[in-house]
């Protein structure tokens, strides 16, 4: 899905009265391998915010203000492909208002602005991007003290949500990725051409340590997983954290008969699983700012319109405040 710049600012729908302030920071964290990595982290603090909304995603935050709290849980958030860092602002801001620290990295060459990575690429980047923004969470933020290294969770959604199951511990197989594509031509993410030069990378001969296993993540929000379809059972035996599971019955884009049922029946340890009636794929993305439909009314087609039936800003509210509730439940024990 192609964004264009400045575009991804109108997704979001004006910030609600804050009930407890937010802080909020730009960092940049280094990539060895690669452009560095730029970040937007959310974090509970009590310095004051403006009246008006002073971010691209629509919310009124502390810039820079202080952080409040010790020993704070942290949920890094993946977006999908062609996603941003404020793709899940939403959920973001509902998570700092529980005590979290929320992160969410701009995943180079997939992102908005930059769509240039091929998948056999993105698909290792984006794992190690995640690993590269948790070191820095611990290690170089200015904050890092405040972190609770033993309280790391994960979201991610379509491409996201592959990255978090990777990160998890899952690893592809590419083999079963180019047979599927074979013989199911018509799905989306088969349609974009993937399979020739998939079958040219060599990653189906990676170790498995390859492919960006991080250990810290001890719970997971896996939600719409794109390349559902490229996992099967023993690529999913070490994903023993705890998984929040999502789809949706009318995802076009991934289909949930296969892809995240391939998830749910592979995963060792039962997900919480909900399967959302009426819901589209990008129904899981928060309402789009009205606005859109006359700036890009082909993104506001494809990305913000919904089946009749179904309400997705009364969606959205159950939605962040399930996963809340299952990070509260597996990460704080509240």
């Amino acid at each position: 899905m192609k964004f264009l710049p400045g575009i991804a600012a109108l997704f979001l729908i004006a910030s609600l009265t804050q009930a407890k302030a937010i802080g909020f920071q730009r960092e940049i964290v280094s990539d060895p391998s690669d452009k560095q990595l730029e970040v937007g982290i959310w974090y509970p603090s009590n310095s004051p915010v403006p009246g008006q909304d002073n971010t691209p995603f629509r919310q009124a935050l502390a810039l820079g203000g202080k952080l409040e709290g010790q020993d704070l849980p942290l949920i890094v958030l993946s977006h999908g492909y062609g996603g941003w860092m404020g793709s899940h602002a939403g959920l973001a801001q509902t998570l700092t208002r529980s005590g979290y620290i929320v992160v969410a990295p701009n995943h180079t060459g997939n992102n908005y602005e930059d769509e240039s990575y091929p998948p056999q690429k993105w698909m290792i980047d984006r794992p190690r991007h995640i690993k590269l923004v948790i070191d820095f969470m611990l290690n170089n933020w200015k904050n890092a003290s405040k972190v609770a290294p033993s309280k790391i969770g994960m979201f991610g959604f379509s491409a996201g949500a592959y990255t978090a199951l990777v990160s998890s511990g899952a690893v592809p197989n590419i083999k079963r990725l180019i047979s599927h594509c074979d013989k199911n031509p018509t799905e989306l993410v088969c349609k974009l051409g993937i399979n020739d030069e998939f079958k040219a990378s060599g990653l189906e001969n990676l170790p498995r340590s390859a492919w960006n296993y991080d250990p810290r993540i001890t719970a997971a929000v896996v939600v719409a997983p794109g390349l559902g379809f490229a996992f099967d059972k023993k690529g999913l035996e070490n994903v023993t954290a705890p998984i929040q599971l999502w789809a949706g019955s009318k995802d076009l884009n991934v289909p949930t008969m296969t892809n995240t049922n391939i998830i749910l029946k592979g995963i060792p340890i039962k997900p919480e699983y909900h399967l959302i009636n009426k819901a589209g794929h990008f129904a899981f993305l928060p309402p789009c700012n009205p606005l859109l439909e006359e700036a890009n009314p082909r993104v506001w087609k494809m990305v913000c319109l919904d089946d009749p039936a179904f309400n997705r800003h009364s969606f959205h509210k159950e939605f962040n405040k399930e996963i809340t509730a299952f990070y509260n439940k597996t990460l704080t024990n509240k």
